[in-house]
């Protein structure tokens, strides 16, 4: 198995396994290498429309793999103000990139404390290693 990453520019949602990259308000998220390595092939991916409001730790979509169905939980509150259509297109990006092209919505983050409760690279490091 290939060594996982885990950027020191992105927190988590452990529990889940969303990421969150933070730029000024606008936050990026999408899954972990661990959660697709863990997922498998990607053949599928739902999102919200732009304009939807997502709340912290709430189910925002749908993600399908040839193994099975998983939801897709918000680790921070905010506004869709961008979603990456190319994934109907290209799901298996977020197989071969989940933090760069397999990135899936961009939110205008209405509650910027969040981002303090979610976990640093290392603390989910840790957590995915020790199961």
């Amino acid at each position: 198995m290939a060594a996982l990453k885990f950027p020191e520019d992105c927190r988590f949602l452990p529990e889940t396994h969303e990421w969150a990259r933070l730029e000024g308000q606008i936050a990026t998220i999408g899954i972990s290498d661990y959660a697709q390595h863990e997922i498998g092939d990607v053949v599928y991916v739902e999102l919200p429309e732009v304009g939807e409001q997502l709340q912290a730790e709430q189910e925002f979509g749908v993600i399908e793999s040839v193994k099975s169905a998983f939801d897709l939980y918000a680790p921070l509150s905010g506004e869709v103000v961008e979603v990456n259509t190319a994934l109907e297109e290209h799901p298996e990006w977020v197989n071969e990139d989940p933090y760069g092209q397999g990135w899936m919505v961009r939110i205008r983050v209405s509650n910027p404390e969040e981002w303090e409760r979610l976990a640093d690279a290392e603390t989910y490091r840790r957590s995915v290693e020790e199961g």
